[in-house]
């Protein structure tokens, strides 16, 4: 009776998928009512795709052995993963049970991608900033997230140091690659956030917000006024900015 009482009261304080949601919509500030989100705040967005928390898995079970036999993509081994990435075995079980729920195939496309993340945002339009989202976790440029590119993405995220999320979070905003992010780049990424908001935020936005944001993150990160921001001016005004270290050290314990 004890150990039945025990395990009951575990089961109790696990956190449902709905509590989960939560979570991560608090720690995405463009949720919020603020009418223009600071340069920290959207920093912050990327961290928003949610893992589910289903039932607990039995790792010694050969049906949680990633199911391979059920899907067309098959990811690498737990192992290989676990090396790869900072997350233990059980984390990896749960994060890929979750991915198979909205992607049973084991591969989503940018069309899916925008659709699952669209259920964040009822009240906007998030399907362009989710296409943005999406080319950063598509790390290899072949149209499609697996599995593996998903926790790769999700590991420096969660369980990266400073700089790895500083440098991902660039690689978001640097959105034709070419190692420094423009003024045009960086009010696609703004006029997107604010269209993911949506119309009826309150206190309600400006028309002329986004450009207004983007001339403040230029004046915070173009230390040399060249007109484009590098990955070296950028990481080096994240990280003299209390505000965008503390958003950064959010996720610590998201997993």
């Amino acid at each position: 009776m004890r150990g039945q009482g025990r395990k009951e009261s575990l089961s109790d304080s696990r956190p449902t998928k709905k509590a989960l949601k939560q979570r991560f919509l608090k720690l995405l500030p463009c949720c919020g009512p603020q009418a223009l989100p600071s340069v920290s705040e959207t920093l912050a967005a990327p961290a928003s795709l949610r893992p589910h928390r289903p039932r607990p898995l039995d790792p010694d079970s050969v049906e949680d052995e990633f199911e391979l036999s059920t899907v067309c993509h098959r990811p690498e081994g737990l192992e290989q993963l676990q090396e790869q990435t900072k997350f233990t075995r059980k984390e990896l079980q749960v994060l890929y049970r979750g991915f198979k729920n909205e992607c049973p195939s084991g591969i989503v496309n940018e069309e899916n991608f925008k659709q699952i993340y669209s259920q964040f945002f009822p009240q906007g339009d998030s399907s362009t900033y989710a296409t943005f989202l999406f080319n950063a976790f598509d790390t290899n440029h072949d149209g499609s997230v697996s599995f593996e590119d998903f926790v790769a993405g999700l590991s420096v995220i969660l369980r990266g140091t400073i700089d790895d999320r500083l440098n991902w979070a660039f690689n978001l905003y640097d959105l034709n690659k070419d190692g420094c992010i423009t003024k045009e780049e960086m009010l696609d990424i703004m006029k997107s956030i604010y269209d993911m908001m949506g119309k009826y935020t309150y206190p309600a936005l400006r028309e002329e917000a986004p450009r207004e944001h983007v001339e403040s993150f230029f004046q915070k990160m173009d230390r040399n006024k060249d007109g484009v921001v590098t990955i070296e001016e950028f990481i080096e005004s994240c990280q003299k900015d209390e505000n965008i270290m503390r958003s950064m050290q959010l996720f610590d314990n998201v997993i």
